[in-house]
């Protein structure tokens, strides 16, 4: 039949008839009230999936997290600037650990294996209080120092104080709370966090990062090492930054003194390829470096997540490279083995340990530490502590004779809490006790008193010519104390030491600023 006849037109209204009326409301508009509903509830699903694998994936960097006791020796507390304002020191370890399979391949000797681990790169990372300036400090693995006894918190072990060692040795005491320790007992210097690397961890942290460029000044095979490099500069990543981080024999003369320059070339060139780079910015490599980061790190229990771990990142995103100095400490051949160890060299050591102990600038380019202009500038990020409260007024002038107080030697050497007893005797304080050894060897010289006895404290501070910054206000101390630091070796009045300005590095220190591109020097034995 043709579609014009009538019965054709009656099926065909039947048929629109017996159409589903829903079908029929899919076609009518739909209402603005709906839309809004169904894209909320879109959102909120879509919010709620991305918070549940943002959760879970926080959940799982945090388990890569391995971590321990900061340090096995009390380190007291950190000094603030005018402002309370606290300085930032981390202490950065590489070890030589061979215990894996994968650390195995990347270099040593299957003897190493189940063996003494050790530090073989330890570099201080110190910010200062008002986080506008840094600087790297570097002691050579073979620096002859007193490790003193630790105890790992973990197993109960004690490991006795260990004379005239290698410091490299102090990680094999019980692991980095032992490392971190001895650095105190030699520098004075309060640390706050430290962060281990082994093998492995360095290449995959220079994977993650994109490769980091250096340069050498001629052509190098270090057999021991295994890097090979033509002259010139190259982005080394993965086993070949290990291999240049590793290498000892290939520069410079063939030490570990030299080597401790090289690992600075390449952490503020990673430094500048960092901030260069984009790699802060950029999502997806920020990903890659938190796991490789999470995955490579041994850190104290103070930085036990990634939340903390983003907190001390953001007190650092400042620094500017003009603003960092790397040195590696002074030092001077061990008269007990002049060919294979080393010593902090006397008096320039010491001066560049003070400037990092007072906060003072390595560089000259800013202004001295706590001034009004280097407070302003520190990070919102970052709030300061409040500053400490002010001491009580003395309640009435003390006499010589009325002071009582205990002198202990915690400097090291022989007799010096009797030679000042006899000396603060002799000068009226008749009341003054030798205490002897004090429990633990400290740096700096101290002077504690109760709130009662700060009239007589600061007697006794005036005939030694102890610095007010010495004086400590104790709520345990039942009478004044003084403790003999190594910074107070001989003598009955504390010697007069000027405050170092501002870059005023001891020559004898090799330094290089963050902003400056070195090229390494190739030993001439390993040339090609």
């Amino acid at each position: 039949m043709s579609s014009n006849q009538p019965g054709s037109n009656q099926t065909g209204n039947r048929r629109r008839r017996a159409e589903p009326q829903g079908r029929r409301r899919r076609c009518r508009p739909e209402r603005p009230q709906v839309r809004i509903r169904r894209i909320a509830l879109g959102c909120a699903l879509l919010l709620l999936i991305g918070t549940g694998c943002a959760w879970g994936y926080v959940q799982y960097l945090d388990s890569n997290i391995k971590h321990g006791a900061l340090s096995f020796g009390d380190q007291g507390a950190a000094s603030q600037d005018a402002f309370g304002h606290t300085p930032l020191n981390i202490l950065m370890i590489g070890s030589d650990t061979r215990d894996t399979a994968a650390d195995l391949s990347l270099g040593g000797a299957r003897a190493s294996v189940g063996g003494p681990v050790h530090a073989d790169v330890e570099i201080l990372l110190h910010v200062s209080a008002d986080r506008s300036n840094a600087s790297l400090i570097s002691i050579p693995r073979d620096t002859m120092v007193d490790i003193p006894a630790c105890t790992d918190p973990a197993t109960g072990k004690t490991y006795p104080e260990s004379p005239h060692e290698q410091i490299t040795d102090s990680l094999s005491h019980g692991g980095p709370g032992c490392t971190v320790y001895t650095w105190h007992q030699l520098t004075g210097i309060h640390i706050d966090h430290y962060m281990m690397v082994d093998f492995g961890g360095v290449v995959s942290m220079a994977d993650a990062v994109g490769g980091v460029p250096v340069c050498t000044l001629g052509n190098v095979a270090d057999p021991y090492s295994h890097l090979r490099l033509t002259r010139g500069t190259h982005v080394v990543k993965g086993v070949q930054a290990l291999e240049w981080l590793r290498t000892r024999h290939g520069f410079g003369d063939g030490s570990d003194l030299y080597r401790t320059q090289v690992q600075h070339m390449y952490l503020t060139s990673l430094l500048r390829q960092l901030r260069s780079a984009g790699t802060l910015t950029d999502p997806g490599r920020i990903l890659s470096l938190a796991d490789a980061a999470t995955k490579a790190l041994t850190v104290d229990d103070g930085l036990d997540s990634v939340g903390r771990l983003a907190g001390l990142a953001d007190q650092l995103k400042g620094l500017q490279p003009d603003r960092l100095t790397t040195v590696t400490m002074p030092y001077a051949e061990d008269p007990s083995n002049p060919r294979a160890w080393v010593i902090p060299m006397p008096g320039d050591a010491e001066r560049l340990f003070s400037m990092v102990r007072g906060d003072i600038p390595l560089d000259a380019h800013g202004a001295p530490a706590g001034t009004a202009s280097a407070s302003a500038s520190v990070s919102a990020s970052a709030p300061a502590s409040p500053p400490p409260a002010p001491s009580a007024a003395p309640a009435a002038p003390a006499v010589p004779a009325e002071v009582h107080l205990t002198v202990q030697n915690g400097s090291g050497i022989a007799g010096r809490a009797t030679a000042l007893t006899s000396a603060l005797r002799a000068k009226g304080f008749t009341r003054t006790r030798n205490g002897l050894n004090a429990p633990e060897h400290q740096h700096s010289t101290t002077l504690s008193y109760p709130s009662a006895d700060l009239a007589g404290a600061q007697l006794v501070a005036r005939a030694l010519h102890l610095p007010a910054a010495d004086l400590h206000e104790s709520a345990t101390a039942a009478q004044p104390l003084l403790v003999v630091g190594s910074d107070w070796p001989t003598g009955s009045t504390f010697p007069a030491v000027a405050t170092p300005s501002a870059g005023a590095v001891p020559t004898t220190a090799a330094q290089q600023s963050g902003d400056q591109s070195k090229c390494a020097k190739v030993n001439p034995v390993y040339a090609w």
